[in-house]
């Protein structure tokens, strides 16, 4: 049994083999639409979601099979003062798979360590977000036809960023990568993300407050939001929150071909006024993430 707790759970081989079942999902839905059935995914939300829990549970679906769960820590026995081993292994019995959401750094891990059936981590506090990595390569793919020789430029909140920090491990993977660390000085990367993956990969990166600076040298465009969440002084955040804002106005600078992503939800860091433009790719992105997940499914359950 296998579980997906980091990105580099899974090699370059089996994320290419992911992005072409979620490639082929897309081309022919009605193949898959029994490939679950009789099986139930579990998604044991401790932290609230919207996108990651709703695209789980639709990929599910879609592939025929049923969804138990919850969406609020509040409304599981952890608010009685249950441990996560037992509600791990007390839905072992309930379910064939499980994603687990949860605001502390290695819980999933923990989990998958007691776990009977395989556990995904759908993000844990600042740490991981793997599935969210798998729907961005396969954005990328779709959008821009290849995972190498491409620029990319990381705006925002790149200290608490879960997103940010699966998304550089996964790239710094790939061939002719760029990367462009856009970020007030409060909110830099982590230094363990520069020591332990991009200086320990020789990947060609550099880091700037301006985002106007670099946006005309850059393929892809990866927008954050500034996490209110993970702040503990409400001052800071409303100081930062409204840092970057990309708009119209600024996108005269870039590529025509520029792919501008973003995890969601968007706060005030893209204008509407973006959402228009062939350019912006944040809500397609949220699409791909249903599919991705759905090959992701499939594959831990071993369903061929």
């Amino acid at each position: 049994m296998k579980h997906l707790i980091d990105i580099k759970d899974l090699s370059v081989e089996e994320i290419s083999n992911l992005i072409e079942v979620a490639k082929d999902i897309i081309n022919h839905k009605e193949k898959y639409s029994h490939k679950c059935d009789g099986k139930k995914l579990a998604t044991l939300f401790f932290e609230p979601s919207t996108r990651t829990r709703l695209s789980f549970e639709a990929a599910m679906l879609e592939l025929g099979g049923s969804v138990i769960g919850f969406s609020d820590s509040s409304s599981s026995s952890t608010s009685k003062g249950e441990t996560v081993s037992d509600t791990i292994r007390v839905v072992g019995g309930y379910a064939d798979i499980i994603a687990m959401r949860h605001p502390k750094e290695g819980a999933p891990l923990v989990a998958s360590m007691k776990s009977i059936v395989p556990i995904i981590n759908a993000g844990d506090g600042g740490h991981n977000h793997p599935t969210q990595t798998l729907t961005d390569l396969l954005t990328i793919e779709c959008e821009k036809g290849r995972l190498n020789n491409l620029t990319i430029g990381l705006c925002g909140d790149l200290k608490f960023g879960r997103t940010v920090h699966s998304l550089i491990t996964a790239m710094s993977r790939y061939q002719g990568i760029k990367f462009v660390l856009i970020s007030p000085e409060e909110l830099k990367i982590p230094d363990y993300i520069k020591k332990e993956v991009l200086e320990k990969n020789n990947m060609q990166w550099c880091e700037t407050k301006d985002i106007e600076e670099k946006l005309g040298s850059l393929d892809i465009l990866y927008m954050t939001r500034v996490q209110k969440e993970r702040f503990f002084n409400e001052a800071d955040y409303v100081r930062l929150k409204d840092y970057y804002i990309l708009n119209k106005e600024k996108l005269e600078k870039a590529k025509q071909d520029l792919c501008i992503m973003h995890p969601l939800p968007r706060v005030n860091e893209i204008s509407t006024d973006v959402d228009d433009d062939k350019r912006a790719c944040y809500f397609k992105q949220a699409e791909y993430g249903k599919y991705i997940r759905m090959a992701l499914i499939l594959k831990l359950l071993e369903v061929k």
